[in-house]
């Protein structure tokens, strides 16, 4: 069905009529300001619709992320012949590290 331009002073006036054409009547209707589209007005099934499409956009968004992650993981471990980081060493290292600077700078 196409879709209808009303005036944003025409929706103060006549709001419960647009609500009832959107809602059993199908209709999509543009709220303008001065000409211009500022919002639109749907039914629920296409509101739904919508919902429904953002969270496959961020469900695909969030995979590709994944699938990323995954790719730049099977990168580092073949670069390090299998062998993963030992985040712990890591840690410990860096903390060593930090407790020596903090030493050198107070002058214990």
């Amino acid at each position: 069905m196409a879709e209808t331009k009303v005036a944003i002073g025409q929706v103060k006036r006549d709001i419960s009529e647009l609500v009832n054409r959107v809602a059993y009547g199908g209709e999509k209707i543009v709220l303008t300001s001065r000409g211009r589209p500022k919002a639109a007005l749907v039914g629920m099934a296409d509101y739904k619709r919508l919902q429904r499409e953002q969270a496959n956009e961020r469900l695909a968004h969030w995979q590709a992320w994944i699938d990323e992650i995954a790719k730049l993981t099977a990168e580092i471990m073949a670069r390090r012949k299998g062998q993963p980081l030992d985040v712990d060493a890591l840690w410990q290292a860096a903390r060593a590290d930090l407790e020596t600077r903090d030493e050198h700078i107070l002058g214990h």
